[in-house]
C-alpha cells in the first residue's frame, strides 16, 4: 500500500440528498437499512408478466429521472448551507459564500442511452439557475461504479485546491429494457429477494435511486460554518479486466482499491470498522467480495461488521455508490450500522462477520463503502467521522 499520501486539504461531505424506495431523505434511508426494512414490490410501471424475476425496489412516486436528481441537489444543498440562486450572499454577509459557490462542478452520474444528453442538459439547467452551479462538467457511465468514480474525482480535486467545493449527483429509475437485459443474463433473484452473502442467494433486484452530495474542503466548511457530516478520508479505483460480467474470482481487484483507500487515507486494516459491502446478491460476486476482504483484512475480517445496504434498497446501478455513501454516512452519525437483511443462513465461503438479527450499535470512526461493475471496474470510498 505505497504510492498515496493523504491529502492536504481534507475533502468532507456537507450535505447529503436522497431518494430511494425507503423514501424522502436520508433518515428514511438510514432507518430502513438499520432495521432491514426491505422496499421491494410487484413491478407495475411496465409489463413483467414474461420475466422470471417481477420484483424490485421503487419510488412510492414515479417522477421523470431528471426532477428526481434536481430534488436530491436541491436536499444536500440545503443541508450544506449554499445559499440559493446565483445572486444570494452567503451566512457572513459579504459575498464569499456565494463567490466560493461561483463555477462549483457538477459531476454527474447517470444510464447512458439516447435520453443522457437530455437528462444532464435538464439537471445542469435546474442546478445552475437553483444554486448557481457551473452546470454538469463531467458524466460519468461507467455502470455500477459511476457515482464512486464521480466522488472519488470529487475528493481529489478538492484535496488538491482545484475547487472549494464539488457536487455530485447521480440517478437511475427502473426501467422495461435494463430490467430485461438484467432479467435475461439471469442476474435477477429468482425468489423476489436480494440476499447478499447468504446461503441461497440467487442474484440481484434492482431499485430507483437518485442521489446528490456535496464535496467541500474542510477549512471552507469551517470557515462559513457548514455542518461536517462526514470526511472522505480516502479513495481507490481499480480494474481486474478479468471478464465481461463476471468478477475476478480471488477478489484481487477489490482488494487493490481497497489497498489504495488505506494507503491515501495512511489508515491499517484494522482501523476500519465497518464495511458496507457491494453485496449484490450474486453467488459469484458476493463470494470473490468476501475473497477480497479476507486478503486485505487478514484475522480482522472475522471481527469487522459487513453487511450490504442493497438488500433494502435493490441495486441502483450507476447510483448504487452514492446511495451507499449516502447509507454509511447515516449508519456513522446514527450509531448503527445496517442489517444484512435477506439472510437464510451461513455461506461457508464466505466467513465474514455479517450484521445480522437488528441493527448492531457502533460507532465507529471508520468505514468502507465498495463498489464494483461488469468489466472488472471497481472503487473504494474510505468514509470517517471527524
Amino acid at each position: 500500500m505505497t504510492g498515496h499520501a493523504p491529502p492536504a486539504v481534507r475533502p468532507v461531505v456537507t450535505g447529503v440528498g436522497v431518494l430511494s424506495a425507503a423514501g424522502t431523505g436520508l433518515d428514511a434511508l438510514t432507518d430502513a437499512a438499520a432495521l432491514g426494512k426491505t422496499a421491494f414490490t410487484t413491478v407495475t410501471r411496465f409489463d413483467v408478466s414474461a420475466r422470471r424475476t417481477t420484483r424490485a425496489a421503487l419510488l412510492a412516486e414515479p417522477v421523470p429521472l431528471a426532477d428526481a436528481v434536481l430534488a436530491a441537489v436541491d436536499q444536500a444543498c440545503r443541508q450544506a448551507g449554499l445559499p440559493a440562486g446565483r445572486g444570494g450572499d452567503g451566512p457572513d454577509g459579504d459575498g464569499r459564500a456565494a463567490a466560493d459557490r461561483e463555477g462549483m462542478p457538477v459531476l454527474l452520474a447517470l444510464h447512458s442511452d439516447l435520453r443522457t444528453r437530455a437528462v444532464t442538459a435538464a439537471v445542469a439547467a435546474g442546478a445552475t439557475a437553483a444554486w448557481g452551479t457551473a452546470g454538469v462538467t463531467r458524466v460519468y457511465t461507467g455502470a455500477c461504479v459511476a457515482a464512486g468514480t464521480a466522488v472519488a474525482d470529487a475528493a481529489a480535486l478538492v484535496a488538491a485546491g482545484r475547487h472549494p467545493r464539488v457536487l455530485v449527483a447521480a440517478g437511475h429509475l427502473v426501467e422495461p429494457g435494463v430490467f430485461a437485459a438484467f432479467d435475461a443474463g439471469r442476474a435477477l433473484a429468482r425468489d423476489g429477494e436480494l440476499r447478499p452473502f447468504s446461503a441461497g442467494r440467487t442474484g440481484t433486484l434492482l431499485g430507483d435511486a437518485a442521489a446528490a452530495v456535496v464535496v467541500e474542503a474542510e477549512p471552507r466548511a469551517e470557515l462559513r460554518g457548514a455542518p461536517v457530516l462526514a470526511r472522505l478520508a480516502g479513495w481507490g479505483r481499480s480494474g481486474d479486466a478479468h471478464h465481461v460480467c463476471r468478477p475476478e474470482p480471488s477478489g484481487d481487484g477489490v482488494a487493490r482499491a481497497v489497498g489504495a483507500a488505506l494507503a491515501r487515507a495512511g489508515l491499517a486494516p484494522d482501523e476500519v470498522g465497518y464495511v458496507n459491502a457491494n453485496g449484490t446478491g450474486s453467488p459469484l460476486s458476493d463470494r470473490a467480495e468476501a475473497n477480497a476482504l479476507h486478503q486485505v483484512f487478514g484475522a480482522h475480517a472475522g471481527r469487522l461488521p459487513v453487511s450490504s445496504s442493497k438488500a433494502v434498497h435493490g441495486h441502483a446501478l450507476e447510483a448504487s455508490a452514492l446511495l451507499e455513501l449516502a447509507v454509511t454516512i447515516g449508519a456513522l452519525r446514527d450509531g448503527r450500522l445496517p442489517v444484512n437483511a435477506g439472510w437464510l443462513g451461513p455461506d461457508p465461503d464466505v466467513g465474514l462477520d455479517l450484521v445480522l438479527d437488528g441493527p448492531r450499535a457502533d460507532r465507529p470512526r471508520y468505514a468502507l463503502t465498495l463498489n464494483s461493475a461488469f468489466g472488472g471496474a471497481n472503487t473504494a470510498l474510505l468514509v470517517a467521522t471527524r
